[in-house]
């Protein structure tokens, strides 16, 4: 939104859009306002934040701060620019469509490896919400703008997504995500054995103290939200664990975010340190193998498999399946070969 200031002079000065907003967490250490908004937003340079504050660019609490300003927790931040952000502009893109259901109120997508959902700071175009524009008129737009959107998934996680197509079937959704009556499964790969058969991880996430990039689980009931995460363990493949995950509720980088908090960080999620060797032998070979899978699975290793939802329209309940990926499927069988030749050198 434009926010324009007081008159000055006669002259009034230009309208502002906000293009950043952060609420510091309660948890966070005091920290330079430059270097905590180098932090939060990717592609960006310390630089570029300090010519933003020396314009009075950046905002603490609605007052203009300089880019020394020590931040506090509960500080809410804004980087104000004098443009709107390219995101709000969705402009249309044939981009193709894996569609695997529709009629008159929803369309149910199979999202690829690689497509943002909506447009952000260094994805301004190429996203799902460009190839909604192309494909689709009058799409309704969600509380951020985004045409037909009621929920998202990372750009490396692959799987289903629901869009609405009426104002109607966006309310309905969008209050059975509110409500944690939709059913979401996710099969995972993730370092380490995973012990027990099924079990459920707690707790708040919130953006990570120092890593902006990263969210992170907090025991302090008042800092994030609660995320609760079910899982069952579907093959233990030596030092990984292929998982079923289950949202109860739908917060950002949820499972990644839960599942490193338990020490089994998904397989080569980068984010969050699963590009590394976190588990198994020092030998060259191994290592090698490691690196091999990697090649073949490119990103972390989670697929939104199932989907359910009660129909806007129809009050029917309808369950979408698809299936795994060929980079997580060849992944798999390729720790399928290891684990079985490991046992039997045993």
């Amino acid at each position: 939104m434009g926010i324009t200031f007081i008159e000055k002079e006669n002259e009034w000065e230009e309208d502002l859009y906000e293009h950043y907003k952060f609420e510091v967490p309660k948890g966070q250490s005091s920290m330079r306002v430059d270097k905590y908004l180098m932090l939060s937003i990717e592609n960006t340079t310390r630089n570029k934040i300090q010519q933003a504050a020396e314009k009075g660019l950046i905002f603490a609490n609605d007052v203009p701060v300089k880019s020394s300003y020590k931040i506090k927790p509960l500080d809410e931040i804004k980087v104000m620019l004098s443009h709107p952000p390219f995101e709000n502009k969705i402009i249309p893109e044939n981009i193709p469509l894996n569609i695997v259901y529709e009629d008159d109120s929803v369309l149910v997508i199979n999202k690829p490896v690689g497509l943002v959902v909506h447009p952000g700071h260094g994805n301004y175009t190429g996203t799902l919400a460009n190839a909604l524009a192309f494909h689709f008129d009058n799409l309704p737009m969600n509380s951020s703008n985004r045409p037909g959107l009621v929920h998202r998934i990372d750009k490396d996680t692959s799987g289903l997504l629901v869009v609405a197509k009426t104002e109607q079937a966006m309310a309905y959704l969008a209050k059975q995500f509110e409500e944690k009556t939709t059913e979401r499964e996710y099969i995972a790969i993730v370092w380490g054995n995973v012990e027990q058969d099924k079990g459920t991880i707690e707790g708040n996430i919130a953006r990570h103290a120092t890593d902006r990039m990263q969210m992170a689980v907090y025991d302090d009931p008042n800092i994030g939200k609660p995320a609760v995460t079910h899982y069952t363990v579907l093959e233990r493949l030596s030092y990984v664990t292929v998982l079923s995950c289950k949202l109860e509720t739908g917060r950002t980088h949820q499972i990644r975010t839960h599942m490193k908090h338990i020490g089994h960080t998904l397989f080569n999620d980068e984010r969050y340190g699963g590009h590394l060797v976190l588990k198994g032998t020092t030998f060259s070979k191994y290592k090698q193998f490691v690196e091999n899978c990697f090649k073949i699975l490119p990103r972390q290793a989670l697929h939104a498999k199932t989907l359910g939802f009660e129909h806007p329209v129809t009050k029917k309940y309808m369950r979408f399946n698809t299936e795994i990926p060929e980079d997580m499927k060849q992944c798999i069988e390729k720790w399928r070969i290891y684990s079985k030749s490991s046992k039997l050198e045993m």
